[in-house]
């Protein structure tokens, strides 16, 4: 038998022994576990934020993570009577998207675009009741901080309009009033789809 003939045989005979045993031969063993995966916009031990005493309230804010919009659970707080005054509670949300984000926050992904240095103050005198006024234009705000706040604002019972899902904002002074929509593209892209707004008259 010729080398080349012998050779060929052994080779079908060890196909048919790896066949035999349940082994497909053109596999390639994985011997490292399993693909590592990255999880991340997630949070330890975030089951929801519990109503407190002494003036706590729980809120729900949103934050920048993978180029979307997360919710991440706060608590405020809110001395007696406020929770009812929109000023106030817008007030109490801003700040908290201005803070910066924990260091678990942090390293699971979260951030934040809005300036400590923005301001929210109530309407204006010729303004509908519902108007909340920005120290900064919306306009010149970047897409994400401008997202972030209409969402928190829209998310909040306390600030919404009537309609739901919708803040009424303004800058300072006569800037333009409009009437901004949280939707679901907007938390999905929110640098690259701006919240819907009509000019409120």
């Amino acid at each position: 038998m010729r080398p080349h003939t012998r050779l060929a045989g052994l080779l079908g005979l060890s196909a048919l022994l790896l066949a035999g045993c349940g082994i497909r031969p053109t596999e390639v063993p994985t011997e490292f576990g399993a693909a590592p995966t990255r999880v991340g916009c997630s949070l330890s031990g975030t089951d929801g934020v519990e109503t407190r005493t002494g003036g706590q309230f729980p809120v729900q804010i949103y934050l920048v993570c993978t180029s979307q919009l997360v919710t991440v659970d706060r608590t405020v707080t809110l001395e007696r009577g406020q929770s009812s005054e929109r000023t106030m509670v817008a007030q109490q949300l801003l700040a908290q998207l201005a803070q910066r984000p924990s260091a678990e926050e942090s390293q699971a992904g979260y951030s934040t675009d809005v300036s400590a240095k923005l301001k929210v103050s109530g309407p204006g005198k010729d303004d509908p009741a519902e108007a909340l006024r920005l120290s900064t234009p919306p306009d010149d705000l970047s897409p994400f901080a401008l997202a972030q706040i209409v969402c928190t604002f829209a998310n909040s019972k306390m600030t919404t309009t009537q309609s739901g899902a919708h803040v009424v904002l303004g800058g300072p002074g006569d800037d333009p009033l409009r009437d901004y929509e949280c939707t679901d593209a907007v938390k999905a892209r929110p640098g690259n789809i701006p919240a819907p707004a009509e000019t409120v008259g």
